[in-house]
């Protein structure tokens, strides 16, 4: 299968994603923790995050589940035919599914690191350090 030549550069990728995100949240954790509306957005970030390396592993796997039954009838890729073996069905079934959900996490990820981009705009930042301080007087 073409795809599993892919599959150590596609895990480079992922672990230099999670090493690069990792580090960012530890150098931004303060304004991550204190500055309004950053910590949800981290937060749903590393959950869709953690979704999508699980379904882009899941989707390896079944992938090397259909490449070790090796060529079987089908109507393509990610679609069986009547003569496809039923453990290959039911994983090219599951493949077509994750063949949209893995890029559509994806595409929320872009859109929630957009959204902390525009986050760190001075009048954003600002906005979150004056509420901050509101609090701490409130304490006193």
């Amino acid at each position: 299968m073409g795809w599993t030549k892919w599959a150590p550069i596609s895990a480079a990728a992922i672990g230099a994603h999670l090493i690069g995100g990792t580090g960012l949240l530890i150098t931004n954790r303060r304004r991550a923790k204190n500055q309004a509306g950053v910590t949800a957005n981290t937060a749903v970030k590393t959950a869709l995050t953690l979704a999508a390396v699980a379904t882009t592993a899941y989707s390896g796997l079944l992938g090397n589940q259909i490449a070790r039954n090796g060529t079987v009838p089908t109507d393509g890729a990610t679609d069986p035919s009547s003569a496809t073996p039923q453990d290959v069905a039911t994983a090219q079934r599951q493949q077509r599914i994750l063949q949209w959900v893995t890029p559509a996490l994806t595409a929320v990820i872009v859109a929630l690191g957009a959204q902390q981009g525009e986050q760190q705009r001075p009048s954003q930042m600002l906005g979150g350090i004056g509420a901050r301080l509101s609090r701490v007087g409130h304490r006193s």
